[in-house]
């Protein structure tokens, strides 16, 4: 750097473009850029096909020399993880004992996609999946968890009806409270409008009795 700065001001420029550059290229692709998304929680029907997704983001191309990827199992959060899937130049299942050939890979690695297939779902595959991922120059490992649950049958889909019967009675009981409450603030005012008339009206006659008494008062010798 001190050659460039008595070599001339045009290669002190270049410097401080390139500078300028690799300040701006860290800025926006941090070390830490590595990003891994999966479903948190997946519900499968005993007997299914199901799709475990996992996609990652990167600021860095995905090369497959250095491309590594890992999927494990574990029944429990306090068990050992089984890994079952690895991606190391080409993608090798693992495992046989456990999935045989129902884990399948069936994702796109051009476009970041990592996702496994679990074919004829069995009640042993219930547990946790883990999906793994290494794509230098990124330095951290990715790493996606999913809660795979085994169903023997799909919940029932929730029924709405009852939802909108309770919001349209709960609806209705207020605007009934509402009008409720504008029909006795009307009659109450109603009624001070009376009231204030008829002491106006006292006060109308009492002033007319005074004037004529008054008027008799002075006509008397």
């Amino acid at each position: 750097m001190t050659i460039l700065l008595h070599s001339g001001g045009t290669q002190w420029a270049s410097a401080l473009k390139l500078s300028c550059v690799a300040m701006v290229m860290f800025l926006a692709c941090p070390v830490t850029s590595m990003d891994v998304l999966v479903q948190q929680q997946i519900n499968a029907l005993n007997g299914t096909d199901v799709k475990i997704p996992c996609t990652f983001t990167s600021c860095y191309k995905l090369d497959p020399k250095q491309f590594a990827m890992n999927w494990t199992y574990q029944e429990t959060l306090n068990s050992t993880e089984e890994m079952f899937m690895t991606y190391k130049t080409r993608i090798t299942p693992l495992k046989p004992s456990r999935f045989g050939e129902r884990a399948i890979f069936s994702g796109n690695l051009e476009k970041n996609d990592l996702s496994i297939t679990i074919l004829d779902v069995q009640l042993t595959d219930d547990g946790i999946y883990n999906c793994y991922v290494r794509n230098p120059p990124d330095r951290i490992q990715g790493h996606g968890t999913i809660q795979f649950n085994v169903l023997t049958e799909l919940p029932p889909p929730r029924d709405s009806t009852i939802a909108v019967a309770i919001g349209a009675s709960v609806g209705g009981i207020l605007a009934l409270l509402i009008l409720s409450m504008v029909v006795v603030k009307c009659i109450r005012r109603h009624k001070n409008q009376e009231l204030i008339s008829d002491e106006q009206k006292m006060e109308e006659e009492g002033k007319v009795d005074g004037e004529g008494g008054t008027e008799e008062a002075t006509k008397q010798p």
